[in-house]
């Protein structure tokens, strides 16, 4: 684990070594995420697939890749659990390692035991403050999805009722297949 103490700037954030802890960019600080668990994870690689098939030859969707943004007018860099951008916004040939360069139309969370549905709520306000599309915040206890759009409204899905977007024509899911995908119920 890399020890970071004090003020970065986006660029030394940029640079510093991968390693077994991932950071997030907030207000000039490098603050590490949440040590993923079972559920956590088993929801990320499910909605991962899920998307993946939808989303071939359409654009990309990855697990933890930092997004450049702006948040308050200063630069954050989340790393949201997965990020889906079209190929409109991301050229298919676009194959660097480094963080997202364009904004994407997707970015989706997954509440961990120890934070809570306000904090993700908050954040996602800060997603679509900076152009984020859509932000799902996925809830493991609830088995809920909560879909947030940039004109402050948000929709809960659960169970059985698909989540359809006409910002992303043919992806249709519903709660309980995410969670059945993930061998959660």
């Amino acid at each position: 684990m890399v020890n970071i103490i004090g003020q970065l700037t986006l660029e030394e954030f940029l640079s510093l070594p991968e390693g077994d802890v991932y950071y997030e960019f907030v207000d000039g600080q490098a603050v590490p995420k949440v040590s993923p668990k079972f559920f956590h994870s088993s929801l990320q690689i499910a909605l991962g697939l899920l998307i993946r098939a939808w989303c071939k030859g359409k654009g990309r969707v990855l697990p933890e890749w930092a997004i450049l943004l702006k948040r308050q007018g200063k630069d954050w860099a989340p790393l949201p659990d997965l990020t889906y951008i079209s190929y409109e916004r991301l050229p298919k040939s676009w194959k660097r390692n480094e963080a997202c360069p364009a904004i994407p139309e997707l970015v989706i969370e997954i509440i961990s035991p120890d934070q809570t549905i306000k904090e993700f709520e908050e954040k996602a306000k800060d997603y679509l403050a900076a152009g984020v599309s859509r932000v799902w915040v996925i809830d493991p206890e609830v088995m809920s999805i909560k879909v947030f759009l940039p004109d402050g409204s948000n929709q809960v899905y659960t169970d059985n009722t698909p989540i359809v977007d006409t910002l992303l024509p043919g992806l249709e899911l519903t709660t309980r297949q995410v969670f059945e995908e993930a061998e959660l119920v």
